[in-house]
């Protein structure tokens, strides 16, 4: 069974390749892909990108790394990343923070027991006028108090 994953992969890899390209300006193209079909990108899938694309695993690893909406391992179904600049910190960021932790009983960087929610940081949402801020998912929240936080998480739970 996990050969037919392995190989399903590696085609889907080679496809998404003919369809991005086959070099290393492909790379940011095949990893998003990747992660929105799986949700993280494997040890497996990393190794078959510098493959396919002829490039050392270490740039495909360093870009996922770098890039905070990139992951290496799986997460939650949902990701809430709460927006961690100074301007969200002014703006009253700290009293978000502790109603989230407090209401998912997680901290920063872990995910829930039924793996339904991660909570992770993130350095900027573009949002400061805004702030506190936070993304769940693809949708960017706004003007955050600990009550409408904790009541975002109530919907997605």
């Amino acid at each position: 069974m996990l050969v037919l994953e392995k190989n399903s992969l590696s085609e889907e890899i080679e496809k998404l390749a003919e369809l991005y390209g086959s070099d290393r300006s492909a790379l940011l193209q095949i990893l998003q892909a990747v992660q929105k079909k799986h949700k993280y990108i494997s040890d497996f899938a990393q190794q078959e990108i510098a493959r396919i694309l002829n490039i050392h695993p270490v740039e495909v690893h360093s870009v996922i790394s770098f890039y905070s909406f990139l992951n290496s391992k799986p997460k939650g179904r949902n990701i809430v990343r709460l927006c961690k600049t100074i301007s969200c910190d002014l703006a009253g960021k700290c009293a978000v923070e502790d109603a989230v932790k407090r209401e998912l009983k997680i901290n920063f960087g872990e995910t829930t027991r039924d793996q339904k929610i991660t909570l992770e940081y993130t350095n900027c949402l573009g949002m400061c006028d805004e702030g506190p801020a936070m993304l769940v998912n693809e949708r960017v929240y706004t003007h955050l108090d600990p009550e409408t936080a904790v009541n975002i998480l109530n919907q997605i739970k």
